[in-house]
């Protein structure tokens, strides 16, 4: 498990990454804030197409901030959120993002 500080590293190293397209971050427990720092990563990186952010404890504060960055995100074509705690209000966040985003084509809420 890398918790949030993990999270945060690897954010950090997507911001300026140009070659991963796979990450997956599945069961480490990152909660919110480290769903918050990988979707400021979204927001500028160009490469990244698949997204596994399952079994994570992220709860509606971070399903947000990942619908936000859906909204400016024009690579990641796959997400999965799945087993997480985002509740019907973190779902929401994710399918007004979904009316935006055009390049997503896989969402996994299972």
């Amino acid at each position: 498990e890398i918790g949030v500080d993990g999270a945060e590293g690897i954010a950090e190293a997507l911001r300026g990454n140009t070659t991963l397209i796979e990450l997956n971050l599945s069961n480490n427990e990152i909660g919110d804030d480290g769903a918050k720092a990988i979707a400021e990563a979204l927001r500028v990186n160009t490469t990244l197409t698949t997204l596994n952010l399952r079994y994570n404890e992220i709860g509606a504060d971070g399903a947000t901030a990942i619908a936000e960055a859906l909204l400016v995100n024009t690579t990641l074509t796959s997400l999965a959120l799945g087993r997480n705690k985002i509740g019907a209000d973190g779902a929401k966040v994710i399918a007004e993002a979904l009316r935006f985003n055009t390049t997503l084509t896989t969402l996994n809420l299972r």
